[in-house]
């Protein structure tokens, strides 16, 4: 047996279970829903499968949510629970479930200094500051960045980034595939 079917042969139960728990009967239900008396009682049942024309009848004049009449199952936890992990010396929070690209990270860079050593790989990456101040070396550009100010390159262009100051620097980081754009902008500073 499915979970499909186990759900589809609960709705009988509930629906007799409902109707004597508001005193209705099944005369009453019918003049009520339009539906007849003998579909009702072949649905209370268990003879008859539940159309979703039926279901929304009798949720109706129920005045009850749909997932009450099928037994839908408890939404799932929406938080994200990921370990930490270190990339380089910084710690790195996963914020995406799903395999594959984009991928989203909150990133802690730490407030000792870290070598200014350029590197490139395949990719384009998305920076948003949300507390500290952060050194984005880009090329020959050399940004510095507070928060609520983001960044987007690509990363085949020599980069390097770390703490402008003695404080750690919290950020958001989005890295995808070649082509993948966030299409926000920050200026370089004088």
């Amino acid at each position: 047996m499915t979970d499909v079917d186990r759900v589809l042969d609960g709705v009988g139960p509930r629906l007799k279970g409902l109707r004597k728990d508001r005193g209705t009967t099944l005369s009453a239900l019918s003049e009520r829903t339009g539906i007849s008396v003998s579909t009702l009682s072949r649905l209370e049942s268990g003879q008859r499968k539940a159309t979703l024309e039926l279901l929304l009848n009798l949720a109706t004049a129920y005045q009850v949510p749909l997932d009450d009449l099928v037994g839908a199952p408890p939404v799932g936890d929406p938080r994200i629970r990921s370990e930490s992990r270190k990339i380089g010396d910084m710690l790195a929070l996963p914020l995406s479930r799903q395999p594959g690209q984009p991928q989203a990270f909150k990133l802690i860079v730490p407030t000792r200094a870290l070598p200014e050593k350029l590197a490139t790989h395949e990719g384009y990456e998305w920076l948003y500051v949300l507390s500290g101040r952060l050194r984005l070396m880009l090329g020959e550009a050399d940004v510095l960045m507070g928060p609520g100010e983001a960044a987007e390159f690509d990363t085949r262009t020599p980069h390097w980034f770390g703490s402008a100051t003695e404080n750690p620097v919290e950020l958001l980081v989005l890295f995808g595939k070649q082509g993948e754009r966030a299409h926000l902008r920050a200026a370089a500073r004088k």
